[in-house]
């Protein structure tokens, strides 16, 4: 059976980090990209960053640039976001998706999505 857990989430002040995690099993995560995305309450849900276990790239959105980053355990099929200098603005509950042969540029539609973990940041 193929999962993806997200773990990690919590309640934090504005300025403090929190590291997620999404493990995977039930595939290995050789040939697919993992992304994290957000959905805050009343918003649509929003890419967060994303990371390709082939080569090791990554890419980030705009608003989490220098304060987020991603990084991938492929022995442990465990993927992290290290969230740093988190803003009220971060709450969301946020989801881990894999995509298998995933091209940057092109919409990521994630064949497998994890259940999610809550995020809040109070100010």
């Amino acid at each position: 059976e193929v999962q993806l857990v997200e773990s990690g989430g919590g309640l934090v002040q504005a300025g403090g980090s929190l590291r997620l995690s999404c493990a995977a099993s039930g595939f290995t995560f050789d040939d697919y990209a993992i992304g994290w995305f957000r959905q805050a309450p009343g918003k649509e849900r929003e890419g967060v960053s994303c990371i390709r276990s082939s080569d090791g790239s990554t890419r980030y959105a705009d608003s989490v640039k220098g304060r987020f980053t991603i990084s991938s355990d492929n022995a442990k099929n465990t993927v992290y976001l290290q969230m740093n200098s988190l803003k009220p603005e971060d709450t969301a509950v946020y989801y881990c998706a894999a995509e298998h042969h995933y091209t940057w540029g092109s919409t990521f539609f994630g064949h497998y999505w994890g259940q999610g973990t809550q995020v809040t940041v109070s100010s």
